[in-house]
């Protein structure tokens, strides 16, 4: 119930922003396969920033 207060975390604010980016990525492979790359490209970045994290 308190848990509505509680704020993210710096992992899980990327983690969410990598799922984004990659949901982003597919839906566009479908019509432009250029910003799906970019996209991809972006989402890969930040799994880069949440290894080291770890």
């Amino acid at each position: 119930m308190f848990g509505i207060f509680k704020k993210k975390s710096q992992k899980e604010k990327l983690q969410a922003k990598y799922e984004k980016l990659l949901k982003e990525a597919y839906t566009l492979s479908t019509t432009n396969r250029k910003m799906s790359d970019q996209k991809a490209f972006e989402a890969e970045e930040v799994m880069k920033q949440l290894e080291k994290l770890n």
